[in-house]
């Protein structure tokens, strides 16, 4: 049977922390030994908000200091025994070695709770504690915006006069401290000490969604808060490639508003080695594009968003382009139909060579596959630990795991260690729940070899909610990534391999991506 669905935050902090007592968000906890991120707070003057990624401290053995703060706690935290337990046995109570977090409360001024006790489950409660420390540090920042979320009045009313907003006011900031910090550098270290890119996306959802919050707050709290969810990721191209060794920063901010949509420009930013004259440059290493839509967190109906006023010769800039986008999105909606009337010719001539693979395999050619044949798949179930701040499955997480699963499907397909490029696109078509049957099913789904030392690799990853017990099946995502792969192996006589559609679904799936690909 499937679980219940998750409850908001609010019902159970409630129970756990009393009325007169307010939550402040902290890192002052002093038994963590993880790494933490440190929130200045907002510029009044800028209205720029920094989030500095590093340890708490780095020591010089981080393994030894870790070990000692374990053994410290098992001497003060192994419970008494219990003569009544049917469990217990004649050993000592040294024989046990009790499991408790690293974290006593998520709230600095929460009543103190005995390790033994079991009050201590509430850090489970605390989503951001099992992302990244980027997204931990990023839910936090939402401060007084977050604690009406986890709680907002019942019956409260919604917000009635838009306000307008400037792009700074919604800027902010991320600085990750990997020339510095171990910790932190060894969580974000690929096996080819590169950053790994599906974590740095999980960083870029949640970063994009406290932009959002910070865009809408209308400064009331009697109002309800708007339920903001990402829509959709426009292309995204790695222009440089990130190292792990080197600081790097994310800054991010509204460029364009409709009436109840949002988009959030992104630029990761990473120091470049020294130039002639001595001296590193920033160098924009990615750019990406997030949509966001908000609806009514009572009716479910989308909902208009505060103005937008940009000021800057740049900011008015970027709002052209946003407009650009809207105008493109909707002319691709009405473009749907009139798809079908020039495709029949396009769809043989894709299926001619995968009837020949079918018919007659024998014959078929050798530098070409089968799309069937390039497929991979990952399954899994829905856990509390990855839901959002409002109880559905955190959009970042899913992001990770299809470039994971779209990584190893470019990495198998060509033999060698992919080179990432591109997200293509990304569409969230409905929101993933606790306790959901996920599936990601991957495809090579074309190739592209005009350019003999750089050939392209297409991958599309589809998420499914599968519900076993109503015998149903919806998609809730599509992702579509590019690959490469380094121009030495190339060189050394590897050769990428056309891939061939066998089915007209499929081919219908390539002729759309192809189209959608070359309308940039």
């Amino acid at each position: 049977m499937k679980p219940p669905p998750s409850k908001p935050l609010s019902h159970f902090f409630k129970h756990l922390y009393p009325k007169t007592t307010k939550p402040h968000l902290s890192h002052s906890n002093p038994t963590r030994i993880s790494t933490f991120l440190s929130l200045n707070h907002t510029n009044t003057t800028t209205n720029k908000t920094h989030l500095f990624v590093s340890s708490k401290t780095t020591p010089k053995h981080p393994l030894n200091h870790s070990l000692s703060l374990f053994l410290r706690s098992l001497s003060s935290t192994i419970p008494p025994k219990d003569p009544q337990s049917p469990m217990e046995d004649s050993k000592s109570d040294s024989d046990s070695i009790p499991v408790v977090a690293t974290f006593t409360s998520p709230f600095e001024s929460s009543p103190p709770i005995d390790a033994s006790s079991s009050l201590r489950k509430p850090l489970s409660l605390w989503p951001g504690m099992y992302h990244s420390p980027v997204t931990n540090a990023l839910w936090e920042a939402r401060s007084s915006i977050f604690e009406r979320l986890l709680d907002p009045p019942i019956d409260a009313p919604p917000q009635v006069e838009l306000l307008v907003r400037t792009p700074a006011q919604s800027r902010t900031s991320i600085l990750y401290n990997f020339s510095t910090d171990y910790i932190l550098r060894e969580q974000y270290r690929d096996p080819w000490n590169k950053v790994r890119i599906g974590k740095l996306l999980e960083d870029l959802d949640a970063l994009a969604g406290t932009i959002s919050v910070k865009h809408c707050a209308d400064d009331d709290s009697t109002t309800r808060p708007l339920l903001l969810v990402t829509a959709s990721v426009d292309k995204m191209v790695l222009k440089k490639s990130i190292r792990v060794d080197t600081d790097l920063k994310i800054v991010g901010a509204v460029t364009w508003v409709g009436r109840s949509s949002i988009d959030i420009q992104l630029e990761v930013i990473q120091s470049s080695r020294e130039t002639s004259n001595g001296h590193p440059t920033d160098d924009v290493a990615l750019t990406a594009n997030f949509t966001f839509v908000a609806r009514d967190s009572k009716l479910g109906k989308s909902a208009p968003v505060n103005r937008l006023s940009p000021e800057t010769e740049q900011e008015k800039m970027l709002w052209e382009e946003g407009e650009a986008r809207d105008k493109l999105r909707k002319r691709k909606k009405g473009e749907q139909k009139e798809f079908e009337n020039g495709v029949t010719e396009r769809l043989q001539a894709l299926l001619a060579e995968g009837r020949i693979f079918c018919d007659m395999p024998a014959l078929a050619n050798r530098d070409s596959i089968l799309l069937q044949d390039t497929r991979l798949e990952y399954s899994l179930i829905c856990q509390p630990q990855q839901r959002n701040i409002h109880g559905r499955i955190f959009g970042g997480f899913l992001m990770h795991r299809a470039f994971e699963l779209a990584y190893s499907t470019a990495y198998v397909f060509a033999g060698l260690v992919p080179r990432f490029l591109e997200v293509d696109h990304v569409d969230f078509l409905r929101p993933v729940d606790v306790g959901d049957f996920l599936r990601f099913k991957s495809c090579v789904l074309y190739t592209e070899l005009e350019n003999p030392e750089q050939p392209l690799i297409n991958i599309e990853v589809v998420a499914h909610v599968a519900r076993p017990e109503l015998r149903t099946s919806e998609v809730s995502n599509t992702f579509h990534f590019t690959f490469t792969v380094h121009p030495e192996t190339v060189k050394n006589g590897l050769r990428i391999r056309s891939v061939v559609p066998a089915t007209e679904e499929e081919a219908r799936r390539v002729l759309e991506r192809i189209d959608a690909d070359h309308s940039h």
